[in-house]
């Protein structure tokens, strides 16, 4: 996945809710769930249309964690997107 590359869309049988340490997803087709820590509900909330690619989701991180370098936030980034996609609680539009 490059920068361009257009990010997904939740999956709609995808319920989300924060928790104290972050969030979590329920995938309710398939009962999976799937825990979320903080940067990982802005990476969920930051999702297709809100985002429209990970160079957005990119900049929208480094901005929010300034601290973190860039490569680590694009590295960290795609590995969960990967996740989601794995389990399917992510779809891309066609």
């Amino acid at each position: 996945m490059d920068g361009s590359t257009a990010l997904p869309n939740p999956h709609p049988a995808v319920v989300f809710k924060p928790v104290s340490t972050g969030g979590v997803l329920l995938h309710t087709e398939t009962e999976i769930y799937f825990g979320l820590n903080e940067v990982g509900v802005v990476v969920w909330q930051c999702l297709a249309p809100e985002c429209s690619n990970l160079e957005e989701l990119c900049e929208r991180l480094q901005a929010t964690y300034p601290e973190v370098a860039a490569e680590t936030i694009r590295t960290d980034a795609r590995e969960l997107l990967a996740s989601l996609e794995e389990k399917k609680l992510v779809v891309r539009e066609v």
